[in-house]
């Protein structure tokens, strides 16, 4: 889309290219237009583009009304990549490599246009591809009363109170739990809290599963709230709520959304790794606002930051149901790489799988790459015949989650994927090639995080196979057994769990 500028300094979009019409990156900025008040103004359009700034074939509504809009100070049209000297920049997703640009010759605007291939997923974005934001007044957020009806263990009450303390006064603050400690539940009171003072809230995080997994509990515990999460295939990226669940992907669309942001497992991948996630959330953010980290497992750096007091932090180092962190057994089981080559599994990972479904228990069984999955499965399924592989690039992905919660698989094989944000009431773990590089210290504590996660069943078994000991596998190990004898100096074990 191109433009020409009004004699009172107002651009038009203008779909036909001719010779006096510019790009919207090469436009100088323009005034903002005075708001009308009295203008009879879309609710639809409201709703579509509050907080975002989106491409025009996103937003569904005819050009001539958006237009209107904008000549009544409603609507805004932005530049979507931007050159300093000649080096470019996409104001969507926050990306200045230059090896993620490219150029093409442009149909529309008639020349060699650069776009961002960063975040090409979500539409094309080049110098000649405005943006439209809105600029009308916001919708009104009403109060919402929780109703879960549980109960918070001591540690996630203190947690709980100083999250409410951080929405309240717009501050930052770091969660630092353990797998199973209840964060979700830790959540509520500060929701209920923002939502009472009308804020606009959104929990980010890096994998779709936990969108999904999230998504429902919110909404039983707020049910006066249209809670809508947002992923890659949703659907629901022109809707409004005042409380998202959102991928950090789908966080590129907006801008300036939300009062409080609330980042779960921030050091998972591939959030940890992208610059420009990080930009998202970021942007994604009211300048006065509050920000609430996320985690069983921070990075080092972020380690120092709490202890250095540079960030506000709570430490949570039981679960809710109060019985310790199950332990991972590290077990030998030589070179399993070269025996799955020739058909076959260790005897050890064999016997321990046998045994487990012989109680009739569900096992998650992770490898390192998606090349073993499937050999694996050949092989298991003389063992058992409910067993299925899972990893991100799996199209049945959600299904087969599903199918595992609903105990029709009783073998779930995976990567890395599941290392995270999926809960399942009564399972044991274990991993094979422990000594991967890809299960770093933090990914197997998230993994052996997967077992003992029900109250009715808080043991679980946790079996690392390996072919030799690394320094996460032992590293793992010690954090989980540490978290423990600090829950239990602190009194956070019942009494009969520390025996």
């Amino acid at each position: 889309m191109l433009f020409c500028i009004s004699p009172q300094n107002e651009l038009i979009p203008v779909l036909a290219a001719r010779p006096d019409l510019h790009r919207i990156t090469d436009l100088p900025l323009h005034p903002n237009i005075p708001l009308d008040t009295h203008f009879p103004y879309s609710k639809k359009l409201q709703t579509s583009l509050e907080g975002k700034k989106l491409l025009f074939e996103e937003i569904n509504v005819p050009l001539e009304e958006i237009q209107a809009h904008y000549l009544k100070g409603y609507c805004d049209y932005h530049p979507g990549i931007m050159k300093n000297n000649s080096k470019s920049i996409c104001l969507r997703c926050g990306n200045k490599r230059p090896d993620f640009f490219a150029s093409f010759s442009c149909a529309r605007c008639k020349r060699a246009c650069t776009y961002c291939r960063n975040c090409i997923m979500m539409g094309r974005i080049s110098e000649c591809t405005p943006l439209v934001s809105w600029t009308g007044p916001p919708t009104v957020i009403t109060p919402c009363p929780l109703e879960w009806q549980g109960t918070l263990s001591p540690g996630q009450q203190y947690a709980s109170s100083k999250i409410v303390e951080a929405v309240e006064q717009n501050c930052e603050m770091l969660v630092w739990a353990v797998c199973g400690a209840g964060k979700t539940e830790i959540l509520f009171k500060g929701i209920e809290k923002a939502l009472e003072l009308h804020k606009r809230v959104c929990i980010a995080t890096p994998r779709t599963d936990v969108v999904l997994e999230l998504a429902p509990r919110l909404q039983q515990a707020f049910p006066a709230v249209n809670v809508i999460p947002l992923y890659g295939d949703s659907g629901n990226k022109l809707k409004y709520s005042p409380l998202f669940i959102s991928t950090t992907h789908q966080l590129f669309r907006f801008e300036q959304a939300f009062d409080v942001i609330i980042l779960d497992e921030m050091d998972a991948f591939p959030y940890s790794a992208d610059e420009t996630l990080q930009h998202a959330v970021s942007k994604a953010r009211k300048q006065n606002s509050a920000m609430v980290y996320l985690t069983a497992t921070p990075s080092k750096s972020w380690q120092k930051k709490c202890q250095n007091n540079k960030i506000a932090y709570v430490k949570i180092p039981a679960r809710y149901h109060r019985y310790p962190l199950p332990v991972p057994r590290f077990v030998w089981c030589g070179n399993w790489e070269k025996l799955l080559n020739r058909g076959k599994l260790p005897e050890r990972l064999l016997v321990w799988l046998k045994e487990r479904l012989s109680k009739d228990k569900q096992i998650l069984l992770f490898l390192p790459k998606i090349a073993h999955l499937e050999k694996s499965k050949s092989i298991l399924k003389k063992l058992e015949s409910s067993v299925e592989t899972v990893h991100a690039a799996d199209p049945h992905r959600v299904e087969k989650v599903q199918k595992m919660r609903n105990k029709q698989i009783k073998l779930l094989i995976t990567t890395t994927i599941l290392e995270r944000g999926v809960t399942f009431p009564n399972i044991d773990v274990a991993v094979l090639g422990a000594e991967n590089d890809v299960f770093t210290d933090s990914a197997l504590i998230q993994i052996a995080g997967r077992a003992g996660r029900s109250d009715k069943n808080p043991y679980g078994d946790v079996a690392f196979f390996h072919h030799g000991k690394t320094w996460s596998i032992v590293e793992a190990g010690k954090q989980i057994e540490n978290s423990n004898k600090e829950a239990a100096q602190k009194g956070m074990l019942l009494p009969e769990a520390g025996e």
